[in-house]
């Protein structure tokens, strides 16, 4: 990850207060049912569960088989749905992570799918275009850094203003001349803060508008099976830092030579031991990572490093072990190994089916979402209170009759999209919207 916090030189004194280390990663924690319908009709608003918001699916429909299992061919339900649009992008833009809950389709390729749906903006992209021309003419109009050539020691000098303007920036006066006209670099910041402003309202008119061309109603996709819908919001993470371990003032260090019998007993002793403890650290790592926000259900970081969930087939392929020359096979070419340093390594994710870009890590689903949308589904159920006998009869008949079992097992879906976030049509050129499939990789919890 970008930042380890263990890795800091923090002070091992427990009584000065030690403050946490932001990383890179954005964190998606549940936070209450959607109960607003222009939220549920809203493809800004991220949610767990629900069904795919129709106003920024393509124009055309996508074809229903897309949320099926490769595996049952069964409607999967939906997981997420994030709003994700790339920075300085004339596209809207989201994900859609379907995931099947069946017991036989657990631990096969296809059982989660996740797409990526893209639509033009043509109010952003006209904004966009106006502030590059405006950046573009403010570093024609830039001239170079003129030298001063003004006597240091004059009291002209010792007048200007210093460098840091600290007492200006605290009280908000100015050094110039109040007469004077501002600053063309401050003329601009306020061009650009008012583009800023108005960006987000152009966004939330484009999907209005969006929303009342197209609802979710007229939609063929609300026949499929969903969670209730929960508002997935964003915060980013926070890792406390560790103080160094102190020893006790009645502790006293003893030397493992003392306790070892001829030095060959102890050390066949302590091998034995370590492979008796089998203990997956990858896993021991992922775990203290999550345990600082434990009801965190996504981890979105663009171009990142995944947080893997345990050392199996999609760790190694993620994480290879660098190549190590042999051992040696005598006792007295005596060699050191030093740990293996593993590092992350994406090249062998597909590459984009479309342009042939590679693909980059975005976002990965985690083992809270399981329990969310589980729960959700409990509540979603009809209140037995409510139901007469014949009805309760009926529900418990289907039940044995589907003689299934469900519930997902994977400890991390990791998604991999399109670094370069095309949007082509089949013939290789520029398109207004898409719909396309990313890379999913699974960690499953054995």
């Amino acid at each position: 990850m970008p930042i380890r916090a263990e890795d800091e030189d923090w002070s091992d004194s427990d009584d000065e207060a030690l403050s946490s280390v932001e990383t890179d990663v954005l964190l998606g924690v549940p936070d209450g049912r959607v109960e607003s319908d222009n939220d549920l009709r809203d493809a800004a608003v991220s949610r767990i569960g629900g069904l795919p918001v129709r106003a920024l699916l393509p124009s055309r429909e996508p074809p229903f088989p897309s949320s099926q299992c490769k595996n049952c061919s069964s409607p999967m339900k939906l997981l997420v749905q994030i709003w994700c649009p790339f920075e300085n992008s004339p596209m809207d833009r989201a994900l859609y992570i379907w995931g099947c809950a069946r017991a036989s389709c657990q631990r096969q390729p296809g059982s989660v799918r996740a797409w990526r749906a893209l639509r033009y903006n043509a109010d952003y992209a006209a904004k966009l275009e106006k502030k590059k021309a405006r950046k573009d003419a403010q570093a024609q109009v830039a001239s170079p850094i003129p030298i001063n050539n003004a006597n240091p020691f004059s009291m002209q000098a010792l007048a200007a203003p210093s460098p840091f303007n600290l007492g200006d920036q605290i009280f908000g006066q100015s050094s110039s001349s109040p007469f004077e006209p501002p600053p063309a670099a401050e003329v601009n910041k306020d061009h650009d803060q008012s583009d800023d402003e108005s960006e987000a309202s152009s966004t939330e008119d484009s999907l209005i508008t969006a929303m009342a061309s197209t609802t979710i109603q007229e939609s063929p996709w609300t026949a499929a099976p969903s969670y209730p819908p929960i508002y997935l919001s964003t915060m980013a993470e926070y890792i406390p830092p560790a103080p160094k371990a102190k020893l006790p003032d009645n502790a006293r260090m003893e030397d493992s030579a003392d306790d070892d019998k001829g030095g060959k007993d102890g050390a066949w002793g302590l091998e034995a031991y370590e492979n008796t403890l089998k203990v997956d650290l990858v896993f021991e790592r992922f775990t203290k990572r999550i345990s600082h926000t434990a009801d965190q259900c996504l981890r979105y970081e663009l171009k990142g490093t995944p947080l893997p969930f345990a050392s199996d087939k999609v760790f190694e392929v993620l994480f290879p072990a660098p190549p190590q020359d042999p051992l040696p096979v005598t006792g007295a070419a005596f060699k050191v190994v030093s740990p293996v340093k593993r590092s992350y390594n994406a090249s062998s994710i597909p590459h984009c089916s479309v342009c042939k870009s590679s693909r980059a890590f975005e976002c990965q689903l985690m083992p809270n979402l399981i329990n969310v949308v589980r729960a959700a589904a409990k509540d979603k159920d009809v209140d037995d209170r409510k139901l007469t006998d014949a009805e309760r009869i009926k529900a418990v008949q289907a039940v044995l009759k589907s003689n299934q079992a469900t519930g997902m097992e994977w400890g991390t879906c990791m998604v991999f999209s399109c670094e370069k976030d095309c949007c082509l049509d089949e013939g290789g050129k520029d398109a207004t919207e898409c719909w396309r499939e990313e890379h999913v990789l699974v960690q499953w919890d054995d």
